[in-house]
């Protein structure tokens, strides 16, 4: 503290009206800071310290951050979609691909629903990255960021505010307890998204559980879409080492065990029929192919259909 104090009045002596602008900025953004999560965080009926260090709060269903959104202030619960099946249980342990998320044996009570608690270093991530730049990342370099996508013709940007939790157990921002390990066990985490043909709002659906939707009044006009994009990426610091992507090796057409990997890719048609990705439509792209790397085949060794592998080490990868 002392360092820093006397380095802001070396600061005052050399040039008073810059260093004090300074500081009055950085004051003026911590109490922006202060009053957002004052917002987002409500009072929790229960808080869940995770091990991997992270707070998730239980909070009321029906007082949760989205219904602070000003488009949803008439927006009525739907606490699951209209498709799921009266006998599917929304249980990731009957899930077949042995899926491990959420909060495992600690759930949240009745009534409330897990939020993960925001931190100030959240919403100085999310300022330095925002919307814009998410949407631009499927087309366009920006500085620091690498990717790897395909897009399919026939791109639906699900990351906005609003999204309704109803799940006890999952939740935006979890972290995954188990992961994939080159040439050993793979973990699989089916995930859909998928508009309920009744209310019209978006449901995300892992495994057998749905565990939240973004509400239809949060969008003008989503009823098609002409093209779908998925892959991966990492984020640095402009003109430093990029990190790896996925297991850190490029793929490899004849191990689904050695990269990253999207498989068993469809969407639905105008009818809801599900379709995969014909090879004819299909377009890549890697920004830097001396560190990462792209394929889709429709069908791959062994079988699997449309998958689309990616990843790569990383490295000086330039801007």
């Amino acid at each position: 503290m002392m360092n820093l104090l006397l380095f802001v009045l070396c600061l005052v002596t050399i040039n008073p009206s810059h260093s004090v602008d300074g500081v009055q900025d950085t004051l003026k953004e911590d109490l922006e800071f202060d009053r957002q999560l004052k917002l987002i965080n409500k009072p929790p009926i229960k808080s869940i310290q995770t091990k991997f260090g992270y707070i998730v709060d239980c909070i009321d269903i029906k007082k949760q951050p989205a219904f602070d959104h000003p488009l949803l202030k008439n927006h009525k619960l739907q606490r699951k979609p209209s498709f799921q099946k009266s006998n599917e249980k929304a249980s990731l342990k009957n899930s077949p691909d042995g899926i491990l998320l959420g909060l495992e044996k600690d759930e949240c009570p009745e009534g409330t629903v897990p939020i993960r608690r925001t931190t100030k270093d959240d919403l100085i991530r999310t300022k330095s990255l925002n919307h814009s730049m998410l949407v631009e990342s499927l087309m366009q370099s920006v500085p620091g960021l690498h990717i790897d996508n395909f897009k399919k013709t026939g791109c639906i940007n699900m990351l906005c505010p609003g999204f309704v939790q109803v799940s006890k157990g999952t939740y935006l921002g979890l972290r995954i307890n188990q992961t994939s390990i080159y040439g050993g066990p793979s973990y699989e985490y089916p995930i859909s998204i998928t508009q309920d043909e009744s209310s019209k709002n978006w449901w995300l659906v892992m495994g057998n559980v749905p565990f939240g939707y973004y509400p239809k009044e949060l969008f003008s006009n989503l009823t098609s879409a002409e093209r779908v994009g998925f892959g991966g990426r990492t984020r640095t610091a402009p003109n430093t080492p990029s990190p790896q992507m996925g297991s850190g090796y490029f793929p490899d057409s004849h191990h689904t065990s050695h990269a990253c990997y999207f498989r068993e890719i469809r969407y639905h048609n105008a009818s809801r029929i599900d379709l995969g990705p014909k090879d004819y439509g299909i377009d890549t792209f890697t920004d830097n192919s001396n560190c990462f790397g792209v394929e889709y085949r429709g069908d791959l060794y062994g079988g699997i259909e449309y998958i689309s592998q990616f990843g790569g080490p990383g490295g000086n990868c330039g801007i």
